[in-house]
């Protein structure tokens, strides 16, 4: 571990939480120096708060909240913590813990979430949040303190869900297994990047590198400029009722046919959203569903998984034909109302799916991509429902 360096000002924090995962604290001080220990806070406790990754303390007479000490932290680490701690309402708090090493107390800051700010669940774990979290929110980190500096802690809390659904795109990328049995068994050492730029980062971001990435020759080639659209993944459903020989299509206004200048910007389209951070894809195919269309999905068939865009744009799409009910009356309109969203869904006869698709009026690509699929399965489909 580091030794904290002989700056002036120093403070000693202790952390009961995330915090306590060395790789997310190295990532957030950045080189600052620190001395750490195990120890406790007597007369605390720290639960999971309800429905979120992270946890919460509150005080508790019978309890004790086991943590991580920190010490020797300059002014700039400390200005890094509040950083990253700063936009999600959380104060500091003077308190005396102890060091598990048998030594005297200390006096410590400790960051405490305003009061009834979050309900506490059940008792916290941190090996627990190592596996499920840990890497998501590693990657999430990078991203927040790529800002430290440039925006408020606020404006990162509200941009926070998405830097966390960009984030578990990127660990669900690394992890792809998707062959090379055609194309050339290139990875990331086959590429050299040069510097990086965020001239946009808002709901989406649009990243820039400098890059040299090898030819099919063998050689890097030259440096070059790309910039990417970057999303989340995103998961696809067209339901399907093979009973009934019906499918669904949903309707909405889409800024991108409007910003193009397209005289009837709204799409006809399967299902679709964003994959959420510690969801599956599957979990969000019956999320999305359930929010568009008040859809109980059955069974979901998954059709070739895809980059819509890879020119330019780092979506992914995870694309499913999904069984269920419906009937002429599952037809109506949802959305979430804290979205903004306007969504008219169609129950329509396969045929006029087609109908559609031939017309250019379903000019959605995942559409087409599910309509011709489900053209080529749709008699297997039918026969064994």
């Amino acid at each position: 571990m580091r030794l904290a360096s002989g700056a002036d000002h120093v403070t000693t924090m202790f952390f009961y939480g995330t915090l306590c995962h060395l790789p997310l604290l190295e990532l957030v001080l950045e080189g600052e120096t620190y001395r750490a220990r195990p120890a406790r806070l007597t007369g605390y406790r720290v639960s999971w708060v309800k429905d979120q990754p992270f946890p919460t303390i509150e005080a508790d007479a019978g309890a004790s909240a086991e943590g991580l000490l920190v010490e020797g932290l300059t002014e700039m680490a400390k200005a890094r913590l509040d950083f990253y701690e700063g936009g999600f309402d959380y104060a500091l708090k003077d308190v005396v813990v102890t060091p598990d090493d048998g030594a005297e107390q200390v006096a410590a800051k400790v960051y405490f979430p305003t009061p009834g700010l979050w309900t506490p669940a059940a008792p916290w774990s941190l090996s627990d949040w190592v596996a499920g979290w840990g890497d998501v929110t590693l990657e999430a980190g990078q991203e927040v303190m790529s800002y430290f500096g440039d925006v408020s802690p606020e404006v990162v809390a509200q941009r926070f869900a998405m830097i966390r659904t960009r984030a578990a795109s990127r660990v669900r990328a690394r992890a792809s297994t998707t062959p090379t049995t055609l194309r050339a068994a290139f990875g990331a050492g086959d590429i050299d990047i040069h510097a990086s730029h965020r001239p946009y980062s808002r709901f989406f971001t649009l990243d820039e590198q400098d890059l040299s990435f090898r030819r099919y020759s063998g050689e890097m080639g030259e440096t070059v400029n790309r910039a990417a659209f970057v999303g989340g993944d995103a998961v696809i459903v067209l339901p399907f009722d093979p009973v009934r020989d019906n499918v669904m299509l949903v309707e909405q206004f889409r800024i991108g046919p409007h910003m193009r200048g397209d005289p009837h910007p709204w799409t006809l389209e399967p299902i679709a959203g964003r994959i959420d951070a510690g969801e599956t894809p599957q979990d969000s195919a019956h999320r999305e569903a359930q929010e568009e269309a008040g859809l109980k999905l059955d069974r979901l068939l998954p059709l070739p998984h895809h980059y819509p865009s890879p020119g330019s744009n780092t979506e992914y799409f995870y694309t499913y034909v999904a069984l269920c009910d419906l009937p002429d009356a599952a037809a109506g309109i949802g959305g979430v109302a804290n979205e903004a969203e306007d969504i008219r869904s169609h129950v329509i006869p396969f045929e006029r799916l087609m109908d559609l698709v031939n017309s250019g009026e379903a000019a959605c690509g995942p559409l087409v991509l599910c309509a011709l699929w489900l053209s080529l399965n749709r008699d297997d489909l039918r026969a064994g429902s």
